[in-house]
């Protein structure tokens, strides 16, 4: 359990780290005339992900939840993937990558890295993370929940947001 809670914490420094280059990143493209979107969203999703590493903590240490080789190292490969995604996405948008929907109008649509293949691929990591990262130690009550939270709670409001967000810049682009 000592392990898991390094990787948990890890995990947390991470997230730190990622509002560090966000904070940055909004300060540049508000500086070029970045417009936010959905704000109303954002409080619940620090909230949800904040809850994701605070439950995984919880349930593995009150409910004494067992490592199982089988599924803990399949699911530890899928974590460490995952960040290896999420910080792809941050290199492939530079400056323009964010934790809050913020689009700088007139600039076109990124289509390098893995926004080639996918159109939201940071959520494809938060979404492995959020169910793998629970899973490294048996934790399934809190991959069942987040992922049904952030289903239902964020992403069904969050990639729309995004989506409108884009098409807003694509159009001004296009008229650039």
């Amino acid at each position: 359990m000592i392990w898991y809670t390094v990787l948990v914490l890890a995990t947390g420094a991470e997230r730190i780290a990622e509002l560090v280059v966000s904070s940055r990143n909004a300060r540049w493209s508000f500086a070029r005339g970045g417009v936010e979107y959905g704000r109303g969203h954002f409080p619940p999703m620090v909230a949800l992900h904040t809850g994701l590493l605070l439950a995984c903590l919880a349930e593995v240490w009150l409910l004494d939840r067992p490592f199982l080789p089988w599924l803990g190292w399949p699911m530890l490969v899928l974590v460490v993937a995952s960040q290896a995604l999420r910080w792809w996405c941050i290199a492939t948008l530079g400056p323009r990558w964010n934790t809050r929907v913020i689009v700088v109008p007139g600039l076109p649509l990124v289509a390098r890295g893995p926004y080639r293949w996918l159109h939201h691929p940071n959520y494809v990591a938060v979404v492995v993370e959020g169910f793998a990262l629970p899973l490294v130690h048996s934790a399934w009550i809190t991959a069942l929940v987040f992922t049904v939270l952030n289903a239902v709670l964020l992403l069904a409001f969050r990639i729309p947001c995004e989506n409108r967000a884009l098409a807003t810049s694509e159009a001004s682009a296009a008229r650039a």
